[in-house]
């Protein structure tokens, strides 16, 4: 399949007329099953790209993010905030500097320039973004599959290490966690039903209000999507726990690779048919659970992580003044009307 073509049918025509994206585009990619290379017959194409800034978002008064099409499962976002997503190695943007070359649907000079400063970008942070996303993937498995069979407090646990995880996040993003302004803990539960509680401890003073809501609304969304788990619909449940077990897996493959070679490989070509056996559920069993040879596995792979993070040769975090000339230099081409 030429994927280049999907750009030319009709519903893709917002990324030449919106006027954010057009001229301002410096990559699109696919991003997804198809470019993991564990796309079956019931895979979406998802869209990635990048588009520059404009000049009034630099040095005028408009501000621009992303761009957002649901229709088409697009997501572009503005090259400033996708420079903060790498720097803090978020696993579903920085796969897009290592996707197979057939797989970019469009790169000019500078999409190609971003990608050649993919080192810039790399950095331990990559320890705990990949971590915690295969720990969310880890606990939505374990949880599932154990739907009310584990006890309460144990399920309490899950849900108490996922929120950690966000929080981790979150101290990235806001200053949140001086003087202990934000606690978590397990205690004695006050409600009724439960055995156990988590709890919160909050003293925020003269803080803003749009970051506190954006704070509160991603630990509620992890209480949330495990409070979903209920009944389940078997066939459809089993689709998304392969695909789950899958992408944990993925995780780990993509982690490794970063600490390991500083190189990012989305396209897992030595674990291809590895990954799509666990997809299409040849690792679990009658009854809904995986086999011991997954868990032992997925131990393995965590171990891998585990002595790759101890003896990475790379550094704490991203150089910064690197990063901010690479930036400038390609803002500078916006400002001077160079592209």
């Amino acid at each position: 399949m030429d994927f280049k073509e999907i750009l030319n049918e009709e519903e893709y025509s917002f990324i030449k007329t919106d006027p954010h994206l057009g001229k301002h585009v410096i990559l699109l990619g696919l991003a997804g099953s198809y470019s993991y290379g564990t796309n079956n017959e019931n895979s979406d194409i998802d869209i990635r790209g990048v588009a520059l800034n404009q000049k009034s978002d630099l040095i005028g008064l408009s501000e621009y993010e992303q761009y957002v099409d649901d229709n088409t499962d697009t997501v572009i976002y503005a090259f400033n905030k996708m420079i903060t997503l790498l720097l803090s190695c978020n696993p579903n943007t920085i796969e897009l500097l290592g996707l197979n070359p057939e797989h970019y649907l469009f790169l000019n000079d500078l999409g190609r320039s971003l990608i050649d400063n993919t080192k810039l970008f790399l950095s331990k942070r990559a320890i705990q973004s990949f971590g915690g996303y295969a720990d969310a993937q880890l606990r939505r498995l374990q949880n599932a599959l154990a739907r009310d069979s584990y006890p309460q407090a144990e399920r309490e646990q899950h849900i108490f290490n996922s929120v950690k995880n966000t929080l981790y996040s979150l101290n990235s993003r806001y200053n949140v966690f001086e003087n202990g302004g934000l606690k978590i803990y397990i205690d004695d539960a006050v409600n009724p039903e439960f055995e156990k509680e988590i709890f919160v401890d909050a003293n925020l003073t003269h803080y803003p209000l749009r970051d506190y809501k954006s704070i509160w609304n991603e630990m509620a969304n992890v209480v949330r999507d495990y409070d979903k788990i209920g009944k389940r619909n078997k066939k459809k449940d089993d689709n998304h726990l392969n695909k789950h077990a899958m992408h944990l897996m993925r995780l780990f493959m993509m982690a490794i690779d970063i600490l390991e070679k500083q190189e990012i490989h989305t396209y897992r070509i030595a674990e291809h048919d590895l990954l799509l056996s666990i997809r299409r559920g040849d690792y679990q069993k009658e009854d809904g659970t995986f086999q011991e040879e997954f868990y032992e596995m997925l131990s393995d792979y965590e171990k891998k992580l585990h002595y790759a993070a101890e003896h990475t040769e790379l550094p704490d975090n991203p150089d910064m003044d690197k990063v901010q000339e690479f930036v400038m230099s390609v803002n500078e081409r916006v400002i001077k009307d160079e592209i």
